[in-house]
Parts: C-alpha cells; sequence; structure tokens
C-alpha cells in the first residue's frame, strides 16, 4: 500500500468533468480518479475548511462512527477493473476491524473528514499513476508510465482504456495543481 494526499478537485471545462488528484507521499506519482460533481465539491469543502450548513451524508457517517466509538482506519483504492477503481473503507469498532466496500469517492470524501490516511494499492498506482513535471514543460511530455513491453497483453489493453485519463490530464491547467493539501 502506498500512502497518498489529496492534492487537488480539477474540474475540465471542455468534458464537464471532475477528478480528483491523489499524490504519492514518498514519490511523484499522481492518481487521477474522476468523480462525481457532488463528490467533488464534498472533498473540496473539507479541504477548504468551509462548512456545510446541514450535515452532509459524509458528516453524517462520521457521526454514526464518532457515537459508535468506532473510528476510520483508513481507506484504501485497491482495484482498477475495465475502467472502474475500487476502494475499501477500515473501519475499527470495539476491537473489531471491518473493511466495508465503497466507491474512492466516497472513501475519500469520508477519509479528509476523518483524518484518516489514504492508500493506494501498488498494482493501482503502476497501472493508472501519472507524473507531472514542471509547469514549463510540455504536458504530453511530462507523463511517464511503466512500460507496456513490461506488462502481460491484458495490461496494455488497460493502458489503452486508461489514456483518456491521461488526455483528461493533458487539459487540465496547471497552474492549479498546488491547490489543495499536502505535498
Amino acid at each position: 500500500m502506498i500512502e497518498t494526499v489529496v492534492k487537488s478537485i480539477r474540474y475540465n471545462r471542455i468534458t464537464n468533468s471532475r477528478v480528483v488528484l491523489l499524490k504519492e507521499l514518498s514519490g511523484e506519482r499522481y492518481l487521477p480518479i474522476w468523480i462525481g460533481e457532488f463528490e467533488a465539491h464534498a472533498i473540496a469543502m473539507e479541504l477548504q475548511g468551509v462548512e456545510s450548513p446541514r450535515p452532509l451524508p459524509y458528516d453524517l457517517m462520521r457521526s454514526l462512527l464518532t457515537d459508535l466509538e468506532g473510528s476510520i482506519a483508513h481507506v484504501i483504492v485497491n482495484n482498477l477493473s475495465m475502467d472502474v477503481f475500487y476502494a475499501r473503507i477500515v473501519v475499527n469498532v470495539n476491537g473489531r476491524t471491518v473493511e466495508l466496500d465503497s466507491r474512492p469517492s466516497d472513501a475519500i470524501a469520508l477519509a479528509v473528514r476523518a483524518g484518516s490516511p489514504i492508500y493506494v494499492d501498488e498494482s493501482v498506482l503502476d497501472r493508472a499513476g501519472v507524473n507531472l513535471e514542471d509547469d514549463d514543460d510540455d504536458p504530453a511530455e511530462s507523463q511517464k508510465t511503466t512500460p507496456a513491453e513490461d506488462k502481460p497483453t491484458d495490461s496494455r489493453l488497460d493502458d489503452e482504456k486508461l489514456s483518456i485519463f491521461r488526455e483528461f490530464i493533458n487539459t487540465l491547467d496547471a497552474d492549479d495543481f498546488d491547490r489543495g493539501r499536502g505535498d
């Protein structure tokens, strides 16, 4: 497992899409995950310290866990299959550890509220992670991925499918990469 932080929430005006960028703590790779508008808003509000006038579902989940004397140990983006990311929320309650299946966007929104670590399985980061170089560089040249010849045939197909993520990253405004939380 590789620990990451939410580097930023990005919006692409051309595709009207939102993406959360997770950055590995001890490296230079980013993991772009497309998320919905509501989830992006919920994560951004927490990162910016903005309180909702009424509890959002993630606030409710955190309150439920706290009232039940539970805690979120961590979340992990644990799988990528057919262009879909999967996540698990690991919860400690009364001496038991429970893993809950989750969409990554919901797991991340809950983790930022609880101050819990966000991990990414190494195989997911190897397959879908990208490197973002200095702002002066051409974004198309700054992408680095694991060479396809080192992967089995199925992974080459996944790389081709993941190219849409890389194209999306190329459309982002590089000035906003430093906005968000963590380094």
